[in-house]
């Protein structure tokens, strides 16, 4: 089941489930997990004008989550935004990642939103795969960006258009 986050009830495992990728990999660049508060914070600012969603499992367990971001301060921007995906260390490869982004991709498309980018640590051929699964497109990649884990990594980026390409736009809505 796919539903919106609750900040108060998803914290927990929604830092649990970031923290695997914080302190296990270098799909994301932060160096410390955040802790549950924090998470908390997150996902409340998040969701005022972005949808954060959660996966269950059959049991009402949290397995995954992913959101829509502001992509830049500058007001042009507005009608762009940045996703991410997060899925359960023991859940990859179930189809988690695929059900959370048919779900946010709609709903972003429904608030207007134009483009939705995609930063992806490189390599991650199996990210790369399901951006890609759903029309994103290659856009450029920023060469030795970030410094985790002992080394330099690049960052590649894809994005999507949902837009018409409408002029004017209209502007985005609140999420549902």
């Amino acid at each position: 089941m796919i539903r919106h986050a609750d900040p108060a009830a998803d914290a927990a495992a929604c830092a649990a489930i970031y923290g695997f990728y914080v302190a296990e990999t270098v799909a994301s660049f932060e160096e410390e997990p955040p802790d549950v508060e924090a998470m908390r914070g997150r996902i409340a600012r998040t969701s005022a004008t972005h949808p954060w969603l959660v996966a269950e499992d059959p049991a009402g367990r949290v397995v995954g989550y992913a959101y829509g971001s502001q992509h830049r301060e500058r007001a042009s921007y507005r009608w762009e935004c940045d996703v991410a995906v997060y899925v359960a260390h023991d859940h990859r490869g179930r189809g988690v990642g695929r059900a959370l982004y048919g779900a946010l991709l709609p709903s972003l498309r429904e608030q207007r939103f134009h483009v939705v980018c995609a930063g992806i640590t490189l390599p991650n051929d199996a990210s790369v795969r399901l951006h890609e699964s759903f029309g994103f497109e290659p856009v450029g990649v920023y060469r030795e960006i970030g410094w985790k884990a002992g080394a330099w990594h690049d960052v590649g980026w894809w994005q999507l258009r949902l837009g018409d390409g409408a002029a004017p736009p209209p502007e985005p809505r609140p999420p549902a």
